[in-house]
């Protein structure tokens, strides 16, 4: 018997004005970029808005106080023990792990606008928080900022970037995708928003 197969879905990629109908509606949502440029404030504004748990993947799976990595495994394990709660809204890169956050997605935005704004953003938090640890950031991790830090935000486009666009095109088809390019257009999306789930 001749078996039909199907090609997979394409990725699917929305306009801010689409985004701001589908967010209402999901109950998860991931939010990657370069940093410096304004995930975890996006993502704890969201959080709020919808009553989501806020994930941050830089103090609740990634480092030890002290700057301290966590081990891989036990990295792994604790974002599969964070995906599986219903109900959250997770602020982070990684792109190797995107396939199993990506099984659980309803949706993704992408902060993706250009390098300039991303060194304006780092330098800035860290002259904000400079010898304290942020709030988004595992305790005993004070602020810092060093060569290697600004030469990965400087080429994360076309050095990080084309890992995150392979790892949607395998594991992120049919998956809502919003690419905000400026902080214009975050803050469209937030004024197109309800005030709160429901």
């Amino acid at each position: 018997m001749h078996q039909v197969t199907t090609s997979p879905e394409p990725i699917r990629a929305v306009s801010v004005a689409e985004a701001a109908d589908i967010i209402p509606r999901v109950e998860r949502l991931l939010i990657f970029g370069c940093s410096g440029t304004g995930k975890s404030t996006l993502a704890q504004a969201l959080a709020r808005r919808f009553g989501l748990t806020y994930i941050s993947m830089d103090r609740d799976i990634f480092w030890l106080p002290g700057w301290k990595l966590r081990p891989r495994e036990e990295s792994v394990q604790r974002i599969r023990d964070a995906i599986a709660s219903e109900r959250w809204i997770m602020d982070g890169n990684s792109p190797s792990t995107l396939p199993i956050r990506l099984a659980r997605a309803d949706m993704v935005l992408w902060r993706r606008p250009p390098r300039s704004i991303a060194v304006r953003g780092v330098l800035g938090r860290w002259w904000k928080y400079r010898g304290q640890t942020r709030p988004e950031m595992a305790p005993g991790c004070p602020e810092r900022i060093d060569l290697q830090f600004l030469q990965y935000i400087w080429t994360f486009e076309k050095r990080e970037a084309p890992q995150f666009e392979a790892m949607l095109a395998s594991h992120g088809r049919g998956i809502p995708i919003l690419t905000l390019k400026s902080f214009r257009e975050s803050d469209e999306l937030l004024s197109r928003l309800p005030a709160a789930n429901g």
